[in-house]
């Protein structure tokens, strides 16, 4: 599908949706193609599914927040 950028700012969030279900847009100034609106290809994964995600394979050791000796020296 081809379409002005001026028509695009109107129908934003249709050409989305239209995107979202595999079409590709093309958006065009002066009837020239300049960009394009494409789906993403490959999975994705949602915004969030990542928190969690390293649950059991890091470690922190008990001692990680203490101040090093070396510490005392420099705010002398």
């Amino acid at each position: 599908m081809n379409i002005s950028i001026a028509e695009a700012k109107a129908k934003f969030s249709e050409l989305i949706t239209r995107a979202q279900s595999g079409e590709e847009i093309v958006l065009t100034r002066h009837g020239k193609a300049v960009a394009t609106i494409s789906p993403l290809s490959g999975p994705h994964k949602k915004p969030g599914s990542l928190i969690g995600s390293m649950t059991g394979q890091v470690e922190i050791s008990d001692d990680f927040d203490e101040l090093a000796p070396e510490w005392d020296e420099y705010v002398k």
